[in-house]
């Protein structure tokens, strides 16, 4: 893409998700996503009803009274985005390619982050670790994270989930909250990966994918190609029963994702590339909150 053109995507992506953010996102972005921890705060006289765990002995022993220690949450977060650049974003049939609303997205949750002063990086994976961009504040680190995200070029079409979860595990040493933003198509399991980054962190899922992954239309004969293997296939999408077949395969995926997520304990959205994903955030941050 030449410079003058994407500085003026970056631009446009900056003008619509900047304004999502304040006017949309701002407060349920704040409830939803708690503090790392609790800060001490200040002493005050035992009240009933009061975790006798919390009482300041020193200060009781001092004046012969209980007090008890008050904390504050730490507002401040760490927001890891892991940014699935594979090749199957690389499709859209409607309005947008996934990797348009993936992009959208990703600069929408950024700017929420930065106006809640917490500190965002991002994680690029295929079936590795394309880039890592360690967490910062401010708007330069955001058009950065937002012009990398429209121009980045992977060097693999492949996708390994597990690999990117470990990463995160491995790299990232204070707890954060991660937004994993993938199509999830991956026949690696990535279960047994995603439960550790979760126990150490607070991972979302969002997943984003095209109606045309859901199923075949009736067009007649399709040349069809595998984004991430550049393989093609015909396909007779008149067949009722091929149609059919390819139905069931996409809802037998959603069904064993949907439980893959449940059983982590990590709260998922799913977002199509031709739905308004700001009703599904809200929905999400709401969920959380």
């Amino acid at each position: 893409m030449e410079t003058s053109e994407l500085l003026k995507r970056v631009r446009q992506i900056e003008i619509k998700t900047r304004g999502l953010s304040k006017n949309i996102f701002a407060g349920e972005y704040h409830s939803a996503f708690k503090g790392r921890g609790m800060t001490f705060s200040e002493v005050r006289a035992y009240q009933y009803g009061d975790d006798i765990r919390n009482i300041d002995w020193n200060v009781t022993a001092r004046y012969n009274q209980p007090f008890v220690k008050l904390f504050e949450e730490e507002r401040e977060l760490t927001v890891m985005m892991l940014i699935d650049v594979s090749g199957s974003r690389n499709f859209g049939t409607i309005s947008k390619m996934k990797k348009e609303q993936i992009t959208e997205i990703a600069a929408v949750l950024a700017f929420s982050a930065i106006q809640n002063n917490d500190k965002i990086g991002v994680i690029f994976f295929s079936d590795k670790i394309e880039k890592f961009i360690p967490p910062k504040k401010g708007k330069t680190h955001i058009l950065r994270i937002i012009r990398e995200l429209i121009d980045f070029k992977p060097e693999s079409n492949l996708t390994d989930i597990n690999n990117a979860l470990k990463y995160l595990t491995n790299a990232i040493k204070k707890r954060c909250t991660s937004f994993i933003i993938s199509d999830f198509l991956d026949s690696n399991d990535y279960k047994n990966a995603l439960s550790i980054a979760n126990r150490k962190h607070d991972v979302v899922a969002l997943k984003v994918f095209d109606k045309r992954d859901t199923e075949l239309p009736p067009i007649g004969l399709i040349k069809m190609k595998d984004a991430e293997t550049n393989q093609f296939a015909w396909v007779d999408s008149s067949n009722k029963k091929i149609r059919n077949q390819y139905a069931k395969w996409w809802r037998d995926f959603e069904v064993k994702t949907t439980e893959t997520f449940k059983r982590s304990g990590v709260d998922l959205a799913s977002i199509r590339t031709d739905q308004d994903y700001v009703r599904a955030l809200i929905e999400l941050f709401k969920r959380r909150g």
